[in-house]
């Protein structure tokens, strides 16, 4: 089987859970990180973490598209 497309993606870890990814048709990175339902999940404080969207997120996303 032939391979069909391959991926161009970089994740830079930046601090914590917070992450920068490079994606291909994205002029900027999209950034990842946790917002206060998955930070309480992890039993981490609310408000400790600057809110952004989970990786988690956007699998969802993706899988209702």
């Amino acid at each position: 089987m032939a391979v069909s497309y391959v991926s161009r993606v970089r994740i830079e870890r930046v601090k914590g859970s917070l992450r920068r990814a490079y994606l291909p048709a994205q002029r900027e990175p999209v950034i990842f990180g946790v917002h206060d339902e998955v930070a309480e999940h992890y039993q981490a404080t609310p408000g400790t973490f600057e809110p952004h969207t989970t990786t988690l997120d956007y699998v969802v996303a993706a899988a209702a598209g």
